[in-house]
This record gives C-alpha cells, sequence and structure tokens, in this order.
C-alpha cells in the first residue's frame, strides 16, 4: 500500500511513499524510494522488436551463430531439394543471432512454438495483476524456461513485457478480467488451483505433493493473493525461508515454484 509522504511547509510537495525501509546514502541523508508496484503505473519501457541477444560494451563474445556453413547450397532440405520448412532462408543466410537454445538455431518462429507446443508441461501459471505488477515479465521468461502450458494473467490486460525479454512470442499467455474467470476456466479443465504465498496455514512447498496437472496460482507484488483467490485454491503452498524478510518477490517465488514442479514431474534431458 502507498502512504502521502510528509510534507515539509513550504518546501515541497508530498511524494508516494514506497513500503518497506528507506534508503541511506552514505552521508547519512535519504535517498529517494525506489519505485514500487503499487506506485502509479508508467508507460511500458520500450521493448525490443526482436529476441537478439546482446553484448555488454566491450564484452568480447560471439552472439548466436552466423551464416549456415556452406552457403545456400548446403541448406538443410527435404528429399524433393525443397528447404525444410521448419527454417527461415533470412536466418540461414545472415546469421541467427536471437536468444535461443541451439536446437533452434535457424528456424523460423512458428516452427519452434509447435514443436515446443508437442511437449510443454502440464503445469500453468496465474498471476494477479491489480496494479500493473512489474513481475510479469520474469513469470512469463521463467515460464518459457521451464515449459509451461500457458501463463494467465488475471485482472489489468496490460503488462510489462520488458522483462519477458521476448519470451512471451514462444509462450501462450491467456488474459482473465477476474479471479472468476480464471477459476471457471480451470473448472471447466478440471484443473485444481494451487495458490503460492506465505500465508498461515499455508504448507511448505519442499515436502508438498503438487499435482502434476495444475495451476500455480501467485498474488500482487506485496499483496500477495486476494482473499478471493485465496478462498478458492485446493491447497497453498509457502517458500520456506531463513532470513528477516516475511516474503520473496513474486518473480523468485514464481521460479521457485515452477521448479519445485519439474523436480517432481518433469523427465530431465539424458544428454
Amino acid at each position: 500500500m502507498v502512504r502521502p509522504g510528509r510534507v515539509r511547509r513550504g518546501t515541497r510537495r508530498a511524494v508516494p511513499r514506497a513500503a518497506g525501509p528507506r534508503r541511506v546514502r552514505d552521508d547519512g541523508g535519504m535517498l529517494p524510494p525506489p519505485t514500487t508496484p503499487d506506485a502509479p503505473a508508467a508507460p511500458d519501457a520500450p521493448v525490443p522488436d526482436d529476441d537478439v541477444e546482446r553484448t555488454l560494451p566491450g564484452e568480447e563474445r560471439e552472439v548466436g551463430v552466423g551464416p549456415w556453413p556452406g552457403g545456400e547450397a548446403a541448406w538443410p532440405r527435404l528429399p524433393d531439394g525443397a528447404l525444410d520448412p521448419r527454417y527461415d532462408p533470412v536466418l540461414l543466410r545472415d546469421g541467427d543471432r536471437r536468444n535461443v537454445v541451439d536446437a533452434y538455431r535457424y528456424w523460423t518462429l512458428e516452427a519452434v512454438v509447435a514443436d515446443l507446443d508437442t511437449r510443454r508441461h502440464a503445469f500453468h501459471v496465474a498471476v494477479e495483476n491489480w496494479h500493473h505488477d512489474l513481475n510479469i515479465g520474469s513469470v512469463v521468461r521463467t515460464a518459457n524456461a521451464f515449459l509451461a502450458r500457458e501463463v494467465h494473467i488475471v485482472g489489468r490486460r496490460r503488462w510489462n513485457r520488458r522483462g519477458a525479454m521476448v519470451t512471451d512470442r514462444y509462450q501462450h499467455v491467456r488474459h482473465h478480467a477476474s479471479v472468476d474467470d480464471l477459476l471457471a476456466w480451470a473448472r471447466a479443465e478440471g484443473l485444481p488451483v494451487v495458490g503460492i504465498d506465505n500465508v498461515p496455514g499455508s504448507v511448505p512447498i519442499e515436502t508438498a505433493e503438487i499435482p502434476e496437472r495444475c495451476v500455480l496460482l501467485l498474488g500482487q507484488e506485496g499483496a500477495g493473493l486476494t482473499p478471493e483467490a485465496l478462498g478458492a485454491c485446493t491447497t497453498v503452498l509457502h517458500v520456506t525461508q531463513f532470513g528477516s524478510t516475511r516474503s520473496l518477490n513474486a518473480g523468485a517465488a514464481a521460479a521457485v515454484a515452477m521448479h519445485a514442479w519439474v523436480r517432481r514431474h518433469a523427465t530431465l534431458p539424458t544428454d
């Protein structure tokens, strides 16, 4: 919750005050509070139109791969001589600098998504988005890494895509206007909803039995799951913590929850 900051008469106007401790400069003065998801949402930062991997200034390494070795005569083709439809002729000619695993180098976006669809895992990830949660992009990126079936955004349709690093092109994302809409969809699909939140009565995720087919539901950063969402969960799990902070960042909690599912149900690569 954002509280109005104090106003020193005749000096400055009030500014939104972030939850949590204020930051202190080396000289003992107070730094401005960091931006929080509960603060008024600024316009989304520009998102690149491509998913090109980029190096840091001064970094010396080749990103991606260059043109297909051997030129057009060596391009991957079908028995009849036609170009393999999975491959993009522009990428074959110019090189593939995208942030994709080597197995998908030179493939078209559509071919990559189609192949992912043949082996997506049985879990879904949902996150409430009532106050323009800046963690959603990170959740989408992690869902792509762990091959979630879908990501469901509940509440506001608009979300900051910059943190997704263009993985939303490869990851199915569905919008629900309300928690009721999400629950109706989950019931129709026969999927139990598993809440992820640090609340009284929640169960440690480290020892819990997570259903193979399920929806992992996370709340808004800071506020956690709404009472409506908590009441609809078949169970609520929390990530065990050992430090002084009460809660984890929502993007980090989502990553832990997805990895907990993977440890229990995924078939690990053998090579």
